[in-house]
């Protein structure tokens, strides 16, 4: 039985439980920035007494009880990246079959544009849509597919963006409304007694590609170890089409640690123990959730400055932030950090209180209260 948007609007007049279908194109099982923030929201949702299911792909066993997987995903160019998407029939099947079997409230797609099940939910339009937008920067498939899009963005009862450059880039192909909310972090994930540093080190996590900087970090590594900082370790996590020939070239496993993948537990433990967490990223950040979760670890921050990630962070208050691809200015920003306990304190106690104003506690709730505004 479905349910006319007045039956829904008086049905939650009498229970403060809302079911949700939340929405995630990218695969659950690999790990993202759009993927952490759908899980994170669902958690932080469902701990206030919410029924939220993530549906999504999923290469592999689900990473949630929640979680209802809709097929493998296939790699796809994106954003100058690589995206995990999944686009093909059968996906879209599963996704149809998955929004009829159960009746929820209302539907949250995150990318509601992008191929796979938030397009196909959109396209079938039979509950009231909150949409969020993550994407910055250009997008070849606005540009091109601009006419065939246009009344699809219309079917969305409230259109979010996740920072200023997000909205800039939909609303911009698109036009409409879109209201800013932030990404979250889950702190009681991260927050921990931090543990003795017992090595100055340095802490990149992001995929191995020319976008994420990865390079010129590393150029910048280079130039600082020697008389000044002799004991001085950098710890690479992930992996990447750059990852085998950085490797090569930075194989010195007393100066370069290279991680790969690993569990959230692990980085959550390499954030507390690093002196300091890098995003040297170039381009292409909708917002930089990576910057908060070393904020909530307590670990001093320095990142690229790029419009993205001055949503999060204000140079000399809780981040030095350095001109992208200048290894000799990150490096010099570097020197200054771990020179310095003063500045490395003052960091830390600015970013523990960024980090604290943007959980996803406090996230949820604005949802919530746009959720209950669509069904009214």
């Amino acid at each position: 039985m479905a349910f006319t948007a007045t039956q829904l609007a008086e049905r939650h007049m009498s229970t403060d439980s809302l079911r949700v279908a939340m929405f995630c194109p990218y695969s659950l099982s690999v790990p993202g920035g759009v993927q952490g923030q759908v899980l994170g929201l669902a958690r932080a949702l469902r701990r206030r007494g919410h029924e939220v299911r993530v549906l999504g792909p999923c290469d592999g066993p689900p990473p949630a009880s929640f979680v209802t997987p809709l097929g493998d995903s296939l790699p796809t160019a994106a954003n100058g990246s690589v995206a995990p998407l999944a686009p093909d029939p059968s996906a879209a099947l599963r996704t149809i079959r998955a929004i009829r079997d159960e009746k929820f409230d209302l539907w949250h797609l995150h990318e509601p544009l992008a191929p796979g099940p938030t397009l196909t939910a959109l396209t079938l339009h039979s509950r009231p849509i909150v949409g969020t937008f993550h994407a910055a920067g250009r997008s070849s498939s606005y540009r091109f597919l601009k006419p065939v899009l246009s009344p699809l963005v219309r079917r969305i009862d409230h259109r979010v963006a996740v920072s200023i450059e997000a909205r800039a880039l939909v609303s911009q192909h698109f036009g409409g409304d879109y209201e800013v909310l932030f990404n979250g972090i889950d702190i009681p994930d991260i927050e921990d007694d931090r543990s003795e540093v017992k090595a100055m080190s340095i802490l990149f996590i992001g995929r191995h590609e020319e976008r994420k900087g990865l390079a010129v970090l590393l150029q910048a590594v280079e130039q600082l170890h020697g008389v000044v900082f002799p004991e001085l370790v950098c710890h690479i996590i992930g992996d990447g089409p750059d990852t085998e020939s950085l490797r090569q070239r930075y194989s010195d496993q007393r100066r370069f640690r290279w991680h790969g993948r690993v569990t959230d537990g692990e980085k959550s433990a390499l954030l507390r123990e690093a002196t300091v967490f890098v995003a040297p990223s170039l381009r292409g950040e909708s917002f930089g959730v990576v910057l908060l979760e070393a904020m909530a670890a307590s670990t001093a921050v320095i990142a690229s400055d790029i419009p993205g990630y001055r949503t999060v962070a204000t140079h000399d208050n809780d981040a030095l932030l350095v001109p992208p691809g200048r290894s000799d200015a990150l490096a010099n920003a570097l020197t200054a950090v771990l020179s310095s306990h003063e500045i490395q304190n003052r960091l830390i106690a600015a970013g523990r209180a960024t980090a604290e104003s943007m959980s996803m506690d406090r996230l949820a709730l604005k949802y919530v209260d746009r959720y209950r505004q669509v069904l009214k």
